[in-house]
């Protein structure tokens, strides 16, 4: 039996997901815990440096921003379902403002080679060719990705992007708590 639900999850397609996070909130707390939340529910996480850097939007207590970058074979609104969780899980309350400090924030980047604007999702977030603390990130973990809609890679996008927007690297341990 374990063999047959093997052979029919390894004909699933796998698609390789990019999430920002960020937390102004408690952030090294929230962010160790949404890091290993991840981990618990897709395996094999990547991390990128973790920054600090000034609120966006508002005024407010600097955030930390890091991208995971995952496989799943999950569908994209079950992904979004699990992300919403554990923003929850970090104090996150789903009707809360969109410009005031979080305690966490899940954002998906990318969806494989996903292109699509839907009221569940856009992709590849608008975002990410805008704001340094998404796109820098992932340039650290995936310089060679291709961005779906630009064609150009995730490194040369960085290389090229105004860095106006200060970001200092922090130091965050991001195994799992036992």
């Amino acid at each position: 039996r374990k063999g047959a639900c093997r052979s029919a999850r390894e004909g699933l397609n796998m698609n390789r997901v990019y999430v920002a996070a960020g937390s102004n909130v408690e952030p090294e707390a929230n962010l160790v815990r949404a890091g290993a939340e991840l981990r618990r529910l897709f395996g094999a996480v990547d991390f990128s440096p973790a920054y600090r850097n000034r609120a966006v939007g508002f005024e407010g207590p600097d955030f930390i921003n890091l991208v995971a970058g995952f496989d799943t074979d999950l569908p994209l609104p079950a992904v979004i379902g699990q992300l919403q969780r554990i923003e929850a899980l970090c104090g996150r309350a789903r009707n809360a403002p969109k410009w005031e400090p979080r305690s966490m924030d899940l954002d998906i980047l990318l969806f494989g080679d996903l292109v699509q604007d839907t009221p569940l999702a856009k992709l590849p977030r608008p975002d990410l060719l805008k704001r340094p603390y998404m796109l820098g990130p992932l340039a650290d973990i995936a310089p060679d990705l291709r961005h779906p809609t630009s064609g150009s890679t995730i490194g040369d996008l960085w290389q090229f992007f105004e860095r106006d927007h200060a970001m200092q690297r922090v130091e965050l341990e991001l195994e799992p708590i036992s």
